[in-house]
């Protein structure tokens, strides 16, 4: 038994089904649990770079220090490089006398290099070190195909997760920490000192603010399964409807683990046929991560090399217009405009949006993806990177180029009265539900009644969807040959 454990908090904001603190409340008799943080980054994370998670982030950690603090504990803060924390861990494991150091494993290839350095450290100064996993269902690279390569198409691999995935139950938080009679210089100062309690200010389509931390996960969830689950399949496309679980930033923080969304899930009332189009979503989840795993530059380089040689087009304007949500094509605005006031997108918007950046304007995926890491309070790497060149037909499963989603015609038949599109594009509030989709094609006497003037209160469309396709078209033929 040891004595004192430091407890290494990452990805992982959550006392309940959190390995790394149940190894370290097993094996040790007083527990100081730790963040490291600097005024640069969060997470390991450039703040300017992750500007929406960052603050999400900070806001989930006054929280758990809160729940710390309720079993008499505290979280601490190491100051420091989160990229480089070997010597700030070690360096605390000298000064506090601890001999375990308890973590939980984060799998993008930056984290994974850092807890590589960690153990080395640690170990070479005789500290234990235990690494726990409850990032995914199945860890990245535990499967893979009859020829032990990693997946590239989406369905085998779910096939694989459904029958090789049985996760253990999830276990409950403890009920009590003990901490060292006295805590060390170096980490003195309590996250709650320097962090603000309130959620980012960021509010959300019909629910009011975020509220990140770990009640907030299990309330969403709860809420999820009693009043959406049984319809999600049916609905989950519907960016007018609240229909989806929302849970993408809770998960991105560790606020909530997939075992406990996973349990939850399958033991509800629904049964297990309304249930599996959720685990699916799951899923899809996991297979980012796997790819990113086995492809480690999937954020920068295209997974299909014949897409280095893209026409991309150098649209500074372009991009400027479909950041600010004003293309002229209201069910992606309202989507751009969503993300900026809220920091988050519906899921089906999202992808009619990267198809209008990729493929109507030839504009890199990479600057999309970066907009979106800015932007997005449910940022995560792999699932950024794996989506964005999902869209733009470069990356594994990849839509094909030539599916180009008609903005139009999505709009018509996601959003069919318009309300989503007029929460979002206040100009359109009076536009008649059969031209939301489409206002410039507006009759002039309508448009007056609708208190709309095409091209000067709204855009006219940036491109023409029938040009735009064909643009797109010869380019991908370009590179195909």
């Amino acid at each position: 038994m040891h004595e004192l454990a430091i407890v290494w908090f990452r990805k992982d904001l959550r006392l309940a089904d959190n390995p790394a603190l149940a190894y370290a409340l097993d094996h040790a008799r007083t527990l100081l649990p730790v963040v490291i943080e600097s005024p640069e980054k969060v997470g390991g994370d450039s703040v300017g770079q992750h500007a929406a998670a960052s603050s999400w982030r900070t806001a989930s950690l006054a929280s758990l220090d809160s729940d710390l603090r309720s079993r008499g504990a505290e979280l601490a803060k190491l100051a420091g490089d989160p990229n480089d924390p070997a010597p700030l861990l070690a360096g605390l494991a000298v000064e506090s006398g601890a001999t375990l150091l308890a973590a939980n494993r984060v799998w993008d290839p930056a984290s994974l290099a850092s807890e590589h350095a960690v153990t080395e450290a640690l170990r070479t100064a005789g500290v234990e070190v235990y690494v726990g996993e409850s990032a995914y269902l199945s860890p990245p690279g535990d499967l893979t195909t009859a020829e032990g390569k990693p997946y590239r198409v989406f369905t085998p691999f779910f096939r694989a997760w459904e029958q090789t995935v049985l996760p253990e139950k999830p276990f409950p938080a403890p009920e009590r920490i003990v901490l060292p009679e006295k805590l060390p210089r170096s980490a003195e100062s309590a996250v709650a000192a320097s962090a603000t309690a309130s959620a980012p200010r960021l509010s959300r389509s019909g629910d009011g603010h975020w509220h990140p931390g770990e009640k907030g996960a299990q309330k969403r969830l709860a809420n999820f399964i009693a009043t959406r689950l049984e319809s999600y399949d049916e609905l989950r496309d519907r960016p007018d409807m609240h229909a989806t679980s929302e849970l993408s930033p809770h998960l991105a923080a560790g606020e909530i683990t997939p075992r406990q969304v996973a349990d939850a899930v399958t033991s509800s009332e629904v049964g297990q046929d309304a249930a599996r189009p959720y685990l699916r979503q799951l899923a899809w989840r996991e297979f980012a991560a796997h790819v990113l795993h086995a492809y480690p530059d999937l954020a920068t380089r295209p997974l299909r090399p014949e897409f280095e040689a893209m026409p991309w087009d150098d649209d500074a304007e372009g991009l400027k217009r479909w950041q600010a949500g004003e293309t002229g094509y209201p069910l992606v605005d309202a989507g751009m405009r969503q993300l900026a006031q809220t920091g988050w997108m519906h899921n089906r918007v999202r992808l009619v949006a990267a198809s209008l950046l990729t493929k109507h304007l030839l504009i890199p995926w990479q600057q999309g993806e970066e907009h979106f890491r800015r932007i997005l309070v449910d940022y995560d790497l792999a699932q950024n990177a794996f989506n964005w060149q999902w869209v733009a037909g470069s990356g594994a499963d990849a839509a094909p180029y030539f599916r180009i989603f008609n903005p139009t015609l999505q709009a018509q038949r996601f959003d069919p009265s318009g309300a989503y599109i007029r929460r979002w594009v206040p100009e359109l509030q009076r536009v008649p539900s059969r031209w939301i989709a489409e206002p410039w094609r507006m009759p002039p006497a309508e448009a007056e009644a609708a208190a709309v003037r095409i091209a000067t209160d709204y855009p006219e469309p940036i491109v023409d969807h029938k040009e735009a396709r064909e643009r797109a078209l010869a380019a991908y033929a370009a590179i195909k040959s």
